[in-house]
């Protein structure tokens, strides 16, 4: 089973990184975000995002603190980002609304937490991934993740075109004035 898990992980993973390194490549005929948003846009998003999320949370449980780490890191550590990046990963999303989250044309954000970061919501998922691989305490869990984290700072670079493309000055403004990440 956790043979299983972990080459479901890498495969999403694999073909969702393809997918942003092909958007970042060929923006003229980028995948990320979507040209156009149609009802499997959600379907093409979301099974990918919460299959990789799901088999993190999986192989976590299977392999509760295979790496013996202390709990006082563990806790201390990875509750607290895992928290932190939910806060602020439902808040924006509720901003937005789902669509617009997935990749649905929308209003430039440059409020909340989008005044500090351009990304808060990738860095908030990176929060919640990197805080589960420290909680967790699990090896297998350490490179899904790695691999989940890795995609979540390779998207921003496939979404700036089509963002520069949607709002012109406005969000070369934001760009200049706001850092991609932290």
């Amino acid at each position: 089973m956790k043979i299983f898990l972990v080459s479901l992980g890498l495969g999403v993973a694999a073909a969702t990184f393809v997918a942003i390194f092909w958007s970042i490549a060929f923006p003229a005929h980028r995948l990320w975000p979507p040209k156009r948003y149609t009802t499997m846009t959600p379907v093409l998003v979301w099974v990918p995002t919460f299959t990789l999320f799901g088999v993190l949370l999986v192989l976590g449980v299977m392999e509760w603190n295979s790496l013996a780490v202390p709990a006082w890191i563990r806790f201390g550590l990875g509750v607290p980002l895992i928290v932190a990046g939910n806060i602020v990963v439902w808040s924006e999303a509720s901003h937005f609304g789902i669509p617009q989250t997935g990749g649905a044309k929308g209003s430039l954000r440059t409020e909340g937490m989008y005044r500090y970061s351009r990304n808060p919501q990738y860095v908030a998922d990176i929060a919640i991934v990197g805080g589960w691989i420290i909680l967790s305490a699990s090896g297998s869990v350490a490179a899904v993740g790695l691999a989940g984290i890795a995609i979540l700072i390779a998207a921003p670079f496939a979404e700036e075109p089509w963002l520069k493309a949607q709002y012109g000055s406005a969000f070369q403004d934001y760009m200049r004035r706001v850092r991609r990440f932290l």
